[in-house]
């Protein structure tokens, strides 16, 4: 337990301290048509930060990965690097997608102990989260709230299917998202860009999967739903919308949850904190569900008030002239407007 606190602490002021230098060295390079722009590099903070702390333990002797840790932590510098490299030059889907699914296959076969059937689901659905949490990156401090909500309780699940390399990991991402948000939070100074999202997104992921192979499939499924409601939603709410416009499904545009809730009315903070609520309440739900204080069917008014907020917030206009009401965009937020997804 104290070599985890004190890798946790580590991992916030490295984070924090790395994000600062990587403003400052950025901030020099930045072009007179990118001033309003805010640097998307900040990834290699909570990458380096949570490989660094984890990786000091076993290094030092004090700690040793667990099982199944090394395979999610060699992945997920990989998917980190994939990530880098898009932040630097766009990379095509394809080339996107076959590195995450070849970094999620190699945690599945050597880590999770699944059958090929359960395994290839498992492998989806590492993929699908892992780009559903790099499309919550569009407001200031969203992405990195409900990722460190979710990392914790996955760290007690963790904790009570007795994997502590694996809560290892888990709480040390949390640590390095939350120095990561003192510069990301509203006004951002950085942003996580792909490197950090799908990072962050992988790791949980895959975490996730790893600790609900010992559960039955009904449990386990309703518990996966419940840790990641939030960027499900998200993902759905975006690719619906832009099908309703007619418009591509990688088409970047500011029609998430976080800027639909900017439009009516509420401030980037307030938007922030309301997807850190709705993630803790998804996440208290998986681990009732996870410890089987309750029923699978326990997750249903939650997919409820899910399909419910999709079907409502589709309804704030964001395309083109149509798009009305209350918006105080970020340099960042506005820049999204034309980014690719």
């Amino acid at each position: 337990m104290i070599s985890g606190l004190t890798a946790a602490v580590a991992a916030l002021f490295c984070t924090a301290s790395l994000a600062g230098f990587l403003r400052f060295a950025l901030r020099r390079h930045r072009t007179a048509r990118s001033l309003a722009h805010v640097p998307r590099h900040g990834g290699i903070a909570v990458a380096v930060g949570t490989l660094a702390a984890v990786g000091a333990g076993p290094a030092l002797g004090l700690v040793g990965f667990g099982e199944g840790v090394g395979p999610v932590i060699s992945a997920g510098g990989a998917v980190a690097l994939l990530g880098l490299a898009g932040d630097l030059r766009p990379l095509g889907a394809r080339v996107r997608i076959g590195v995450q699914t070849a970094a999620a296959t190699v945690v599945v076969a050597v880590a999770s102990g699944l059958s090929p059937g359960p395994g290839a689901l498992a492998v989806l659905w590492i993929v699908l989260v892992t780009n559903a949490f790099s499309l919550l990156d569009a407001s200031d401090g969203a992405m990195g709230t409900v990722a460190a909500v979710t990392a914790l309780g996955l760290a007690v699940c963790a904790i009570s299917d007795n994997l502590p390399g694996l809560a290892l990991l888990l709480s040390v991402l949390a640590a390095s998202l939350t120095g990561f948000l003192l510069h990301n939070w509203h006004p951002a100074r950085i942003a996580l860009g792909h490197c950090g999202s799908l990072f962050t997104g992988f790791v949980l992921a895959c975490a996730a999967v790893l600790v609900h192979t010992e559960a039955d499939p009904a449990r386990a499924t309703a518990s996966l739903f419940a840790f990641t409601a939030v960027v499900l939603a998200d993902a759905v709410l975006v690719l619906v919308s832009r099908r309703r416009a007619g418009r591509a499904a990688t088409e970047g545009a500011a029609d998430h949850i976080a800027h639909r809730l900017r439009r009516s009315g509420l401030t980037v903070q307030g938007t922030a904190v309301v997807l850190g609520l709705a993630a803790f309440a998804g996440t208290l739900t998986a681990l009732l569900v996870h410890d089987g204080r309750v029923a699978p069917p326990a997750v249903l008014p939650l997919a409820l008030g899910a399909g419910v907020a999709v079907v409502a917030l589709l309804r704030i206009p964001v395309y083109g002239d149509e798009a009305t009401g209350p918006r105080t965009e970020s340099a960042r937020e506005a820049a999204a407007e034309g980014a690719p997804a």
